[in-house]
């Protein structure tokens, strides 16, 4: 057995971001911490935090008045912030920066009267918060059958963006399908679709042309994990997305394929290493790292961090 070990993979700096900030708030300020969501979409990620006294909920009628309050890497919409206010909660805002940028777009957008198509997934975090900042001028679409059950009024000025976690091959079909129906539409001035989870998904599109089987760690509520699972399925190639070494059903092996192994942007490396201990330990497998592509990017810490410290 070959293990193929895809780089980059997992944290991104959003997440990165997001975990130091939960770690520096328990820190400083002990338990309990509370945070509106999963601080990531992965279990491990929010068990660890769940063990050191992190509460985490889904509404904020659950959080004590005068707590203190993180608000996860997928970002909220106004209303959760203003009742944060209305709570007198101690508030900690570790949106992912590239989420902002989806945001203040939507704003800007909707204040210019555009009525605006935003792709993404249903009830995904990202998309609620993104929504809910002009919910009135917010139009969402998953596919582009989707876009051809559009019915607009004549002459609307429309505008579109994209959650950051999607396929960019899934994002760009719903994309081309917009500018066919309304060549007028306008776009965001940079792509939406994040860096980490384009690059991500590039490495297994190179690398899975030399896989018998594809391992994701990640989470199954993870959008930007499934997509890598995905695109290796379409490929073909048989793709599974396990949370970890103990998910893995060892019968999908012989023992002498070649298996790619990635890992999505809210998975610990710690996870990955342990499916490759695991396939070594029981196959004999040598480790080759494929590095594609070097990351540099680096979030600062929340506002209330910084101004605390």
């Amino acid at each position: 057995m070959i293990i193929v070990l895809a780089s980059p993979r997992g944290f991104c700096a959003g997440v990165n971001m997001a975990i130091a900030s939960l770690d520096l708030a328990l820190q400083r300020l002990g338990p309990p911490v509370y945070v509106y969501h999963e601080i990531v979409h992965n279990q491990y990620v929010v068990n660890s935090f769940r063990a050191r006294g992190v509460v985490f909920v889904d509404r904020l009628q659950d959080v004590p008045e005068g707590a203190t309050l993180l608000f996860s890497a997928h970002g909220v919409s106004p209303e959760v912030r203003d009742l944060a206010r209305e709570r007198r909660l101690t508030a900690i805002d570790a949106t992912c920066p590239l989420v902002t940028k989806v945001h203040l777009e939507a704003v800007r957008f909707a204040r210019q009267g555009y009525t605006v198509i935003l792709i993404g997934h249903r009830g995904h975090d990202e998309v609620v918060g993104t929504m809910g900042e002009a919910p009135a001028a917010i139009i969402l679409v998953e596919t582009p059958q989707d876009v051809a059950a559009l019915d607009l009024p004549a002459h609307t000025k429309l505008a579109y963006l994209t959650q950051t976690t999607l396929s960019v091959d899934d994002a760009q079909r719903v994309i081309q399908s917009l500018r066919a129906r309304f060549p007028e539409i306008e776009g965001p001035p940079k792509d939406d679709i994040c860096y980490a989870t384009q690059n991500r998904q590039e490495a297994v599109r190179q690398l899975s042309a030399e896989a018998d089987i594809v391992l994701v760690l990640g989470s199954q509520n993870s959008s930007n994990s499934q997509r890598l699972r995905e695109l290796a399925a379409e490929r073909g190639i048989p793709a599974f997305l396990v949370d970890g070494a103990d998910s893995i059903d060892l019968s999908w092996f012989r023992g002498d394929e070649t298996v790619l192994i990635t890992a999505g942007a809210s998975a610990p490396e710690s996870v990955v290493q342990g499916c490759v201990h695991l396939l070594q330990q029981r196959f004999g497998a040598a480790l080759e790292e494929r590095i594609l592509r070097v990351e540099e990017v680096r979030f600062p810490l929340p506002r209330e961090l910084r101004e605390s410290s």
